[in-house]
C-alpha cells in the first residue's frame, strides 16, 4: 500500500471488513513496537493480548477495531523534554499495537460543502499508539513532547514520521481546572491534527475556550472536536465515548502475543539516543547547546559530525589534546551548520552521509587549516565550496587557490607600518586609549595584504608597534 495511491485503489478484504477475512499478527510491527518501547523506557510485557474495540463509524466498516486494551505491549515509561524551566519528565502510560482505520476528510465551515470523504487505503495497516499521562501543562510542552518523540522514532529508524503520508499522527486531550491542586475538569479530545503547529494552535484555542466557559460557570461538554485551520477554532464532531462505550472484548481470531527473549534482545534499541549525543557533544567537545541541538537533529548528521571528528584526530595527531579537540570541533560544527547544511538544501540531497557532498576527511582537513591558522575562516568557506564543486582534495586546492595566510612577520610588519602612516589620526586615538581606533588600521592592513595576512599575528604586531610609538 502506498499513501500516494488514489483513494480506495489499494484495498483488500481486510481493509473493507469483508466476511471471512481473518487477521494475522505482523511480525515486523511487533519488532518495531518493542524497539520503540525500549527507546521510551517502557516496561515490555512478555505477554500481551488483542481485543476488539467496538464502535460504528464510517472509517471502520467491520464495526470494530483490533487493538490492545488491558494487556498492552508495553507500559509505564517516560520521555524527558526541554521546557523554559529546564528538563521535565513526561510519563508514558502505555504503548499498544492496533490496526489503523480509514482516512476521513471532513469538509467543514462551508454550508455548501458539508460532507465527509472516506479513503480505506490505510485501513488494517498496523500502528503503534503511544499514550502519555496527563503531565503536559501547556501547548508549548505538547509541541516539545511531540518533537522529541518524532526525533527518537526517526533516530532509531522506527518510522520516517512523515505526517503527510500518515506515518505520524496525534490526537490530544485537554482539560482545564480553576485552581492548581484541583482535579482536572471535563476532558475534550481534538482529532485529526496534521502538524505539530496545529496541535499547539488547537490546544491554545481550547485553553481559551474552556477557561472562558469556566469563568462563566458554564458547562464544558465532553466531546470530540476537529481543528478548523481556516477559522482558527475547534468544532464539535461528536460526543466523546468512554471506555465502556467501546465494549472491549477479547479478539477471538488472534492468540496472545508472546515476546520471547530472542525478540526482546534483537529488537531493543542499542546505542545513544539524540539527547545522549547532545550531552556528549556539549561535554566532550565544548559545543554550545544550539550547535549540539542542530547536529543531533538527525542521526545521519550526528554520525557525519563524529566521522569528521575522527578524521580530524587522524590528520592532526595533537588534536587529541582536550583544548585543541574542542577548538577543532567548534570549527567543524560551524562549517557543517553554516556551509554544509546550506549546500544540502541547495542540492536537494536528503542525507549528509559521507560522500554525498564532501567526505568527512576533506571537511576535517579544512577545519584543521582554519584552526591552525593556515587559512582564515572566510578562506575556509571558499575552500569548502571549491571542494564541493570539484570533488578535489582540500590540500591541493588550498595551494591552487593560494588561500594560505601570510604569517611571515617581516611582510606583515611592512604592511603594518604603511597602514599606520596612512591612518595617523586612528593611530593617535589608539595611543590615547581608544581601542576601537585599531579597526581602520587593521582594515587598511588587510586590504594591502589582499586579506592574506594572518589577522591574529597582524593585530599582535600592530599593537606592539603602536604601543612602542613607532
Amino acid at each position: 500500500m502506498c499513501i500516494r495511491d488514489s483513494p480506495n485503489t489499494a484495498i483488500c478484504p481486510i481493509c473493507t471488513g469483508q466476511p471471512g477475512a481473518l487477521p494475522v499478527i505482523n511480525k515486523t510491527a511487533v519488532w518495531l513496537g518493542v524497539k520503540a518501547a525500549s527507546c521510551l523506557n517502557l516496561n515490555i510485557n512478555k505477554v500481551s493480548v488483542f481485543a476488539r474495540k467496538n464502535y460504528f463509524y464510517p472509517d471502520l466498516p467491520k464495526g470494530y477495531q483490533i487493538t490492545q486494551y488491558d494487556k498492552p505491549l508495553a507500559e509505564k515509561g517516560y520521555l524527558e523534554i526541554e521546557t523554559e524551566k529546564g528538563k521535565k519528565r513526561i510519563r508514558i502510560k502505555r504503548a499498544h499495537l492496533e490496526e489503523d482505520a480509514g482516512k476521513l476528510l471532513h469538509a467543514i465551515g462551508n454550508r455548501k460543502l458539508d460532507y465527509t470523504l472516506i479513503d480505506f487505503n490505510r485501513a488494517g495497516v498496523p500502528l503503534l499508539e503511544i499514550v502519555s499521562e496527563p503531565d503536559i501543562s501547556s501547548p508549548e510542552e505538547a509541541y516539545n513532547f511531540l518533537t522529541a518523540l518524532k526525533k527518537i522514532m526517526q533516530w532509531a529508524d522506527i518510522s520516517n514520521c512523515d505526517m503527510e503520508k500518515g506515518e505520524f499522527r496525534s490526537d490530544v486531550n485537554i482539560s482545564v481546572r480553576k485552581r492548581k491542586g484541583e482535579e482536572p475538569g471535563t476532558k475534550v479530545e481534538i482529532k485529526n491534527l496534521n502538524s505539530f503547529k496545529a496541535v499547539k494552535d488547537a490546544l491554545s484555542y481550547e485553553l481559551r475556550r474552556q477557561s472562558d466557559l469556566l469563568e462563566k460557570s458554564e458547562k464544558i461538554n465532553m466531546d470530540t472536536r476537529l481543528w478548523n485551520e481556516k477559522e482558527n477554532k475547534t468544532v464539535s464532531m461528536r460526543a466523546k465515548e468512554m471506555a465502556y462505550d467501546y465494549r472491549y472484548l477479547p479478539e477471538p481470531d488472534l492468540p496472545p502475543l508472546f515476546i520471547d527473549e530472542e525478540t526482546l534482545a534483537s529488537a531493543k534499541f542499542s546505542g545513544e539516543l539524540p539527547f545522549q549525543k547532545k550531552e556528549k557533544f556539549i561535554n566532550d567537545y565544548g559545543l554550545s547547546e544550539y550547535d549540539a541541538d542542530v547536529l543531533t537533529s538527525s542521526k545521519d548528521l550526528s554520525d557525519y559530525f563524529e566521522l569528521c571528528i575522527s578524521a580530524n584526530e587522524d590528520l592532526v595527531p595533537n588534536a587529541a589534546a582536550k583544548d585543541r579537540l574542542k577548538t577543532n570541533a567548534k570549527t567543524l560544527a560551524n562549517l557543517i551548520i553554516s556551509e554544509l547544511l546550506a549546500k544540502v538544501n541547495e542540492s536537494g540531497e536528503k542525507s549528509v552521509a559521507p560522500g554525498n557532498l564532501i567526505p568527512p576527511r576533506e571537511l576535517a582537513a579544512i577545519a584543521g587549516y582554519v584552526t591552525g591558522g593556515t587559512i582564515s575562516p572566510t578562506a575556509g568557506k571558499k575552500l569548502f565550496s571549491k571542494v564541493c564543486e570539484t570533488g578535489g582534495k582540500a590540500g591541493d586546492l588550498l595551494k591552487e587557490m593560494e588561500l594560505a595566510q601570510v604569517s611571515d612577520e617581516g611582510r606583515i610588519t611592512k604592511w603594518v607600518i604603511e597602514s599606520i602612516t596612512e591612518n595617523p589620526k586612528a593611530a593617535e586615538d589608539f595611543r590615547k586609549g581608544n581601542k576601537k581606533a585599531l579597526g581602520p588600521i587593521m582594515a587598511s592592513l588587510m586590504r594591502k595584504s589582499g586579506n592574506s595576512a594572518n589577522p591574529r599575528l597582524a593585530a599582535k604586531i600592530l599593537k606592539k608597534i603602536l604601543e612602542k610609538g613607532v
